[in-house]
C-alpha cells in the first residue's frame, strides 16, 4: 500500500524529527528590547503559582496578598506565600475535521496543525511541563491526559499521525463537543493551544473559551490556505473533492469581493475574541514554516 505524500498526511517519524528544532521554541515568559526600541514582553505569564503557606505580615509585603481568613481568625495580619508550579499542563486541541483536509499551497491544514502541535509538545516537555490534549474530527475524538516526558509526546504524536477517518455524515458540533472535552481535562494554570481553521466556531464555543481563559492561558492557532483569503485570478476553474466536480467562474468582481470579505470577517472575529485577557492569536498559512510561525507568535511582542 502506497503511503500518502507528506503534503497530505504526516507520519510518526516526521513528527519525532521535529524534537531537536523545538528546542529553539520557548514557551516561557521573557522580556527584552527590540533593535528599534520599545518595550517587549512575551504573550505568556508563565507557570501558575501555588499557595504554600501564610505568615505574619511584615512591612513591605504586598497588601494584595493578605490572607484575610487567617487575619480574621488570629486578629493579626498575615500574608500568603506562593511558589511557582514546577510542572504546567500544556494541552493541544487539534482539529482534523473535513475542512482541515485541504491546501492549495504548502501542506494540508491538518498536517500543519499536527506539525505545530508536535513542536509545541516537544518544547513543553523539554522545559519540564506536562503534555496532553484532544485530537478530533467528525468521526470522533481522542483525549490525552497531561503527562511528563518523551512518552507523553509520543502518545500525542501517535494520534496526530493517524490517517483521518471520514465520518459517514457531517457533525457540525464536533468542534464544540471537543472543546467541552478539553475543558474536562484542563486544570487552572494550564497553557492551551487550539489549532484549527475555526470554521465551526460558534457563540457557545466563544463563551466556553472565555470561561477557560479565566484560569488558563489560551492560544488560538488560525490555520488557513491562501485560496481561502482570495480567489485565484479571473477564470473558469474545475474544483473536486475526489468524488464530485464543480466549475467555478472567478471573473465576477462582486463574487471576488464577497469571498474576500467572508474570510476577513472570520479573521476579525478571532481578533475580537483574543482581545480578552489570556486569549492570544497566531496565524499559520499552509505554505509557511510552522517553526518560524510559532517563534514569531510566541516570542516577544510590543507592550501596549
Amino acid at each position: 500500500m502506497t503511503s500518502a505524500p507528506p503534503e497530505i498526511q504526516t507520519s510518526v517519524s516526521a513528527l519525532v524529527r521535529l524534537g531537536p528544532a523545538a528546542a529553539s521554541l520557548s514557551l516561557k515568559p521573557r522580556s527584552g528590547r527590540a533593535r528599534t526600541g520599545g518595550e517587549y514582553h512575551s504573550v505568556f505569564k508563565g507557570r501558575g503559582m501555588e499557595y504554600q503557606e501564610s505568615r505574619p505580615y511584615e512591612p513591605g509585603d504586598d497588601v494584595r496578598q493578605l490572607d484575610w481568613r487567617v487575619t480574621a481568625r488570629t486578629g493579626r495580619a498575615h500574608t500568603k506565600l506562593y511558589h511557582e508550579e514546577r510542572e504546567r499542563p500544556v494541552l493541544c486541541w487539534v482539529d482534523f475535521s473535513t475542512s482541515m483536509q485541504f491546501a492549495t499551497r504548502g501542506r494540508f491544514k491538518a498536517v500543519r496543525a499536527a506539525e505545530c502541535a508536535a513542536l509545541l509538545a516537544w518544547s513543553a516537555v523539554q522545559q519540564g511541563d506536562r503534555v496532553g490534549g484532544v485530537v478530533f474530527s467528525e468521526a470522533g475524538h481522542h483525549e490525552i491526559k497531561p503527562r511528563r516526558g518523551r512518552t507523553a509526546v509520543l502518545h500525542l504524536i501517535q494520534h496526530l499521525a493517524r490517517p483521518v477517518v471520514t465520518a459517514a455524515s457531517a457533525n457540525p458540533l464536533a468542534a464544540q463537543q471537543a472543546l467541552l472535552r478539553l475543558a474536562r481535562v484542563t486544570r487552572p494554570g494550564s497553557l492551551l493551544f487550539l489549532l484549527s481553521d475555526f470554521r465551526d466556531l460558534n457563540v457557545l464555543m466563544e463563551a466556553q473559551l472565555q470561561r477557560l481563559a479565566r484560569h488558563s492561558e489560551i492560544v488560538l492557532v488560525f490555520i488557513h490556505d491562501p485560496l481561502e483569503a482570495e480567489l485565484p485570478p479571473p477564470g473558469l476553474y474545475r474544483l473536486t473533492d475526489g468524488e464530485h466536480e464543480e466549475l467555478v467562474d472567478t471573473a465576477s468582481p462582486a463574487l471576488r469581493r464577497r469571498y474576500s470579505e467572508q474570510f476577513e470577517m472570520q479573521r476579525e472575529r478571532l481578533q475580537r475574541l483574543t482581545q480578552a485577557p489570556n486569549l492570544h492569536l497566531i496565524e499559520c498559512p499552509t505554505h509557511a514554516d510552522p517553526l518560524a510561525v510559532l517563534k514569531a507568535g510566541l516570542g516577544i511582542k510590543r507592550a501596549a
